[in-house]
């Protein structure tokens, strides 16, 4: 009786809980941008600008632009009539005093610039972000002196294997489309790319209905709202002809295979095309992907773990490591397994991630769901700990949905999903579909692609 007490006890603990999560007030300015906060009295804050622009939007020829613009943005601004307004020297300074961190970065879909703060220091932090975004000189010189920085940059993303084989993953799922070409871009564009190209993007891209004010912690929204009017509020409109559409992406099941036996171990991700962030099925997707779950050697728990995988990988010392993925765009995305294998035991390791997957298809046990969709909720509360990562939710959820999901409903559409629904939808994206394959390092050993596709038929069972 007091077991069931204190289950009842807690249960109504954490709804309360939820239910004091203060609000996301959301106001739009007339020029289309919109502007959402959650205050929840702390006295630090997180503010930030949301754009819907990322390397999707571009093409062959200035692939890469979005990414140098966003490291021209912390350079020198320059006042209306052309006199200089801050040298760089002076914003890091500005930062610095105020004891305030400056950020951003690009992605494949959005470029995010963002401030972490003390409270009181929001109008400020709000003007320098509509200063670097509006204002920045974008000197010839400082152009010159970024391509080198970029260029090392890619040098060093080109030391993480993971990082490269995400990229060889949409290279071939999405060849020939916008989101098969890397943010930072290829190294002839780096050098190529010239103030015209940063003044074209952002005159193209930069307007208010694709933007979004975000900012948690320590904010009053009637604030906020007011010092979006007074620096955003001249940024310009939609277009008469209306704004770019979104470049069209289509998946292509095919493989990228580059073989090098001097590297110790095989680096190989395998995916298929999934939903779209504001599909049905992403949540569903999401309880499947957690079913999946992650692996390393470093874990203990061995044949105890919950992940079935994760329990053959380690009695069969079949990887060094795996994990899950399920990346979602606006109208695609890509659900797999990233691993890291010895150039022996690949060929396995590819058997024993189909056979599962397959599983998920056929025979997943709704006491195996009720543990993912647990685990999902506890990472995604716990994901939301602190102002920025509110921040970095509120502005993300504004740009795919329009809106915040309230935490309430996100647990209730998690709640929702029995067996019988990761059953059907596992089988509707996985049965019978050609799968993306990007392997990197001893591949030797890495079955022949129309293997792995036969791999995806229920029949293997």
């Amino acid at each position: 009786v007091h077991i069931g007490t204190g289950r009842l006890r807690a249960s109504q603990a954490a709804t309360e809980v939820i239910l004091n999560v203060p609000e996301t007030r959301v106001s739009p300015l007339e020029n289309g941008l919109q502007v959402a906060s959650e205050d929840s009295g702390l006295s630090t804050c997180t503010v930030g600008l949301w754009i819907d622009a990322g390397s999707r939007y571009e093409n062959e020829k200035n692939n890469g632009t979005a990414h140098f613009l966003e490291h021209m943005a912390f350079k020198a601004s320059m006042n209306i009539d052309g006199t200089k307004k801050r040298s760089q020297l002076d914003l890091e300074l500005e930062i610095e005093n105020m004891g305030a961190h400056l950020n951003a970065y690009t992605s494949r879909e959005q470029t995010v610039y963002y401030a972490k703060a003390f409270s009181k220091d929001l109008p400020r932090a709000v003007e320098i972000l509509a200063d670097i975004i509006q204002n920045s000189t974008l000197g010839e010189a400082e152009i010159e002196r970024e391509r080198g920085v970029i260029l090392r940059e890619m040098q060093e993303v080109e030391t993480n294997l993971q990082e490269v084989v995400f990229d060889y993953l949409h290279a071939t799922a999405y060849q020939d489309t916008a989101l098969g070409r890397t943010i930072l871009g290829p190294t002839e564009n780096i050098k190529s790319i010239n103030r015209n190209d940063l003044v074209e993007y952002i005159t193209t891209h930069y307007k208010g209905p694709r933007m979004v004010l975000a900012a948690a912690g320590g904010v009053s929204h009637d604030e906020l709202l007011d010092l979006a009017k007074c620096h955003f509020g001249n940024l310009p409109s939609a277009p008469e002809g209306g704004l770019p559409p979104l470049p069209p992406c289509s998946f292509t099941g095919s493989e990228i295979r580059i073989r090098d036996d001097k590297m110790p171990l095989a680096h190989l991700a395998i995916a298929v095309e999934a939903a779209g962030w504001s599909h049905p099925d992403t949540i569903p997707l999401m309880v499947a992907n957690t079913l999946i779950g992650n692996w390393d050697r470093s874990f203990g728990g061995g044949v105890n773990l919950s992940s079935k995988l994760a329990q053959v990988a380690c009695h069969g010392n079949l990887c060094h490591s795996f994990q899950s993925f399920n990346t979602c765009y606006t109208d695609t995305g890509l659900w797999g397994l990233y691993m890291v294998c010895e150039p022996s035991t690949i060929q396995d390791m590819v058997h024993f991630v189909q056979r599962e997957w397959i599983r998920l298809c056929t025979s997943v046990t709704e006491n195996e769901v009720a543990r993912a969709k647990n685990l999902l909720k506890t990472n995604m509360l716990l994901q939301l700990d602190g102002s920025t990562p509110i921040c970095e939710d509120i502005g993300r959820q504004m740009l795919c949905y329009k809106r915040r999901i309230p935490i309430p409903e996100l647990e209730a559409r998690i709640e929702a999903i029995d067996a019988q629904t990761i059953r059907e939808v596992c089988t509707k994206y996985i049965c019978d579909k050609h799968p993306a394959v990007a392997a990197v390092g001893p591949v030797e050993q890495l079955p022949e692609y129309n293997k792995i596709c036969s791999g995806m038929c229920l029949l293997r069972e």
